[in-house]
């Protein structure tokens, strides 16, 4: 099963989208799934994250924010296999 990463994003930040653009183009190098979660939408994750937004999350663990980054992703994914 491959595993599964979130993206906490807002509808209007430019960061959220050019993370997810570079999380897709990485899924053709490594078998993972990407769920996005608005966090405007969720009033407990909003308090939690703020203005760190965009955030990348394997489970409740913060790979990284507001850029990728690869290294961190690619030890994360490493560990998953």
């Amino acid at each position: 099963m491959s595993p599964k990463l979130t993206v906490l994003s807002r509808g209007y930040c430019h960061l959220c989208h050019q993370m997810i653009a570079e999380l897709e183009k990485l899924r053709g190098r490594h078998d993972f799934a990407i769920e996005v979660i608005d966090v405007d939408s969720h009033p407990g994750l909003e308090e939690k994250w703020g203005d760190k937004v965009p955030v990348l999350l394997d489970g409740e663990r913060e790979i990284c924010h507001y850029f990728l980054d690869l290294e961190a992703l690619e030890a994360r994914l490493g560990r998953m296999k």
